[in-house]
């Protein structure tokens, strides 16, 4: 099962990169060109992620990145403000924890492999296609992955959609998401009368200080299974060279598009997290 999605990702990623030589067709030197732009620092798409949701920033081929996340599940409104104290605002609480490493194996193009502490599994590959600048007005960014529960041996979500971002000079960007979620409900069909759903992710990142950003997201579910609250997203965030440090406040703890999309709990309550990511170029 694994390797068939690798090979559907590979594929997409060949399939797409075929599609931008032959549109594009630049130039003698233009990619190189295009890869020195790739290895610039980019300060209104400053990394591959809002919070949870995928950004449109292009990996320079054949480099690679790694990112820690980390979400408390003690939720900030539980007991009084002296219990959340004593527990350090949740640090003294059981934490979901992932582990990302994504390489890019063409320009553009970036497989990605995230693992999280509750033994999920998610294999991933995007392909950025439109890339903002005197020919286009936004970035529009293929995605397509496959998560797997028990170190993916078991209960499988495929998902495939695609983000457009717009980026406003080096004050910040935009960015809207559209993905279909498989196998989102858990339940069998004869159980269940919604078995997938459709997000429709909102974000943004500002950049208030030269090295300081705001970040924001919300996954709305369009379509199909609903439970829970729409999941919601906000952080802080501090870039220093090759890293980024984000502190980030969530009404979920899931990290993974299965995960967003079955949305925060019945109560709402926030957890408080942090991103920490690391680019090796």
């Amino acid at each position: 099962m694994t390797m068939r999605y690798a090979m559907v990702v590979a594929a997409l990623l060949v399939a797409l990169g075929g599609f931008e030589a032959r549109a594009q067709q630049p130039p003698e030197g233009g990619q190189a060109a295009g890869e020195d732009k790739d290895l610039s620092i980019n300060h209104a798409v400053v990394d591959f992620t809002l919070v949870n949701l995928p950004t449109t920033l292009r990996l320079p081929r054949h480099k690679s990145a790694f990112r820690v996340t980390h979400r408390f599940t003690r939720p900030l409104g539980e007991g009084s403000f002296g219990d959340l104290a004593a527990d350090l605002f949740g640090f003294d609480s059981h934490a979901q924890i992932g582990l990302e490493f994504r390489f890019a194996v063409v320009s553009g193009g970036e497989l990605r492999f995230y693992r999280t502490n509750d033994r999920t599994i998610e294999l991933s590959g995007q392909y950025n296609f439109m890339r903002q600048g005197d020919r286009w007005p936004v970035s529009v960014t293929g995605l397509l992955s496959v998560e797997g529960l028990n170190n993916f041996k078991d209960q499988y979500s495929p998902a495939i959609g695609a983000v457009v971002s717009r980026e406003f000079t080096e004050r910040g960007a935009v960015f809207l998401h559209g993905v279909w979620v498989g196998n989102t409900n858990g339940l069998p069909s004869e159980l269940a009368d919604d078995q997938h759903t459709f997000l429709v992710g909102l974000g943004a990142r500002l950049r208030v200080l030269p090295t300081v950003y705001l970040v924001g997201e919300t996954a709305l579910r369009a379509a199909g299974h609903r439970p829970g609250t729409t999941p919601v997203s906000f952080g802080i965030e501090k870039t220093v060279g090759g890293h980024a440090f984000q502190v980030n406040f969530s009404n979920s703890v899931g990290s993974t598009f299965a995960q967003v999309a079955r949305g925060g709990l019945e109560d709402a309550n926030w957890h408080l997290g942090f991103n920490i990511s690391r680019k090796f170029y």
